[in-house]
């Protein structure tokens, strides 16, 4: 065999990359669809593809996670920490979800002044506020919250929704919340909690490093998904 053949991860991530692709095409096509049946009236139609497309959004979440990690984990992926206004960042990322939080009537409010302002991998940062609004989606009845602000020389970014909030064996677990096993029962794999840990500790400052805490109450009593930066 050729010294250059392709290693097993490096197919994997090739063909995630791919799967990727075709997801965002049909991601695109549903959104189509979906505003011709709201024009036409047919508001059953729009309500059930608003359901598939949340569930297509999530996946391709999950595929880019996956390819950063794989990128991580080989050392490639480009890490580029520069000041970020959180408030633009934030902004961004519910514009990129407004739609499918629309088709389930939740109202998402952002908490941060325009002067807060953090040194942040940025694109790292909003895939775990992406993944942090997915997990929400799932739980809140109808209201989530997404928050930042800078504290004793941490910044503290919330998502926190008025669902149920987490169970008590994941916050009797919250240190090792990113190395849950896969549950059968739920679907649930831990890969956005790994994610998240990860992208949180690669932020390191003054021999501190980032860190992600589960935990519930908050603004509303619910969920809380946090992560504290140096």
């Amino acid at each position: 065999m050729a010294q250059d053949e392709i290693s097993f991860t490096d197919l994997i991530a090739s063909s995630i990359h791919d799967m990727k692709n075709s997801l965002n095409v049909q991601i695109s096509e549903l959104e189509k669809i979906s505003e011709q049946c709201k024009k036409v009236g047919d508001l059953q139609a729009y309500d059930n593809l608003g359901s598939v497309i949340y569930q297509a959004n999530r996946m391709n979440s999950n595929l880019i996670q996956l390819l950063s990690l794989y990128k991580l984990d080989k050392a490639i992926y480009p890490i580029d920490i520069t000041e970020c206004s959180l408030e633009e960042l934030i902004g961004d990322v519910l514009l990129q979800n407004q739609s499918v939080m629309d088709f389930k009537n939740i109202t998402v409010t952002m908490d941060c002044s325009g002067d807060c302002l953090w040194y942040v991998d940025r694109d790292l940062v909003a895939g775990v506020l992406l993944n942090a609004l997915n997990n929400a989606y799932q739980y809140t009845r109808d209201q989530i919250r997404v928050a930042a602000r800078v504290q004793d020389g941490w910044l503290e970014l919330r998502v926190e929704d008025n669902g149920q909030g987490y169970p008590a064996y994941m916050l009797r677990d919250a240190a090792t919340a990113d190395v849950h096993g896969v549950s059968f029962l739920t679907g649930s794999t831990g890969l956005g909690f790994h994610f998240s840990s990860q992208v949180a500790r690669m932020h390191k400052n003054s021999g501190r490093e980032g860190m992600l805490i589960i935990e519930n109450g908050g603004a509303y009593g619910g969920g809380c998904f946090v992560v504290r930066l140096p």
